[in-house]
């Protein structure tokens, strides 16, 4: 008879002598409690803060059964839903979060992240030689301490319709062209939009000077009139981008988008346009808030198994750390006409997110 058996019979036979007694019962039974296989693990909820499509329902299954757990997986459509979720005091809070660089950094910086386990996560032996060599990584590392695992990157390219295009556009200002007004989509996210309205202007997108702001957000405004709307999920951009025939998008989510649109029948192209291409590389990481680090550690092992990987990618059509994906899809050599341009922090998320919410607001230019 095992340990858990043995238990369980001294436990029957003391309740059957103590219940007489209210509370000696009531701690009787919580004693039994503790003895039965998995009481404890059932209680045990993992709390996973994530984009979608990067913990589908059939890989939370199999991570639940494996690890005999309940994930509870809670999505978001902008890096300001992820901001304001993290910094949230109510509830329990996340284990999890997968964030871009950018994002994992401003979290480090406001002590929102714990130190890797890195011994834990296994899996990071079959990733490429770029992502081994973390401290190469921008963003994820702080006083030796590693706090992001690299999972899954793209560029936020040009996707178009050709039918409506008989050359692929060549600028980002093609979002602010007359001729496709109406026939525009754009992503709704405040840091992005103001990068991107910098990069229209040549000007750096993380660092933009005080005195630019204004000019900008007229930019912005200007675009907000020329879109049919702005998207946050990538489903969300294939059904406007159906429904309303549009012309051309700033692909947020980049080939993730692409794939979508065109396993939907879309004749689309997708190209990075000659200013460049803001580009993102999301990871997993460990929230300081988390109680539950080992098991944390072995869901950032379990979304870097190869068949969990490489799933995703055929899923999502975006890249994983461990293979080299293929040509960036396009109709130029290479699909490129500008430098991929990685998300760095930005110099004030705040002043960015206030003056957005004024822009899509409907707010009027003479009024910044």
């Amino acid at each position: 008879m095992g340990f858990a058996a043995r238990g369980r019979a001294w436990w029957g036979g003391a309740l059957h002598r103590w219940c007489a007694s209210l509370p000696a019962c009531l701690l009787a039974l919580a004693g039994l409690a503790l003895l039965l296989p998995g009481a404890a693990r059932a209680e045990a909820v993992l709390r996973v803060l994530a984009w979608p499509g990067y913990a589908d329902p059939d890989f939370v299954a199999v991570f639940e059964k494996r690890h005999g757990v309940k994930v509870e997986i809670t999505t978001v459509a902008s890096d300001d839903v992820l901001r304001a979720k993290m910094e949230s005091a109510e509830g329990p809070g996340f284990d999890l979060v997968a964030a871009n660089t950018a994002e994992i950094a401003r979290l480090i910086l406001h002590d929102k992240l714990a130190p890797l386990p890195l011994g834990n996560i296994r899996n990071t032996a079959g990733q490429l030689p770029r992502f081994r060599q973390l401290h190469t990584i921008s963003g994820i590392g702080w006083r030796g301490e590693v706090y992001a695992m690299p999972f899954t990157y793209s560029e936020m390219g040009l996707v178009y319709d050709r039918q409506q295009f008989s050359t692929p556009p060549q600028s980002i200002a093609v979002l602010w062209d007359p001729r496709w007004q109406g026939k525009v989509l754009a992503f709704d996210g405040s840091s992005h939009g103001f990068s991107l309205a910098a990069m229209r202007r040549g000007l750096p997108p993380f660092r933009i000077d005080a005195a630019r702001f204004s000019p900008l957000a007229k930019d912005l405004v200007a675009l907000r009139r020329n879109v049919r709307s702005f998207y946050s999920l990538p489903e969300e951009s294939v059904e406007l981008f159906r429904k309303h025939k549009v012309a051309v998008m700033h692909a947020n989510y980049g080939q993730q988008q692409l794939k979508q649109l065109r396993d939907a029948g879309l004749d689309v192209g997708y190209v990075v346009p000659k200013e460049g291409a803001l580009a993102w590389l999301d990871c997993w990481a460990i929230t300081r808030r988390s109680t539950q680090v080992a098991l944390a550690a072995e869901w950032i092992n379990y979304m870097l198994d190869p068949a969990v990987s490489r799933e995703f990618t055929r899923r999502q059509g975006l890249a994983n750390t461990l293979d080299e994906p293929p040509a960036l899809a396009g109709d130029v050599p290479g699909g490129t006409m500008g430098p991929i341009v990685w998300l760095e922090p930005v110099e004030d998320e705040a002043l960015r997110a206030r003056l957005w919410q004024r822009i899509v607001s409907g707010d009027r230019p003479n009024r910044f």
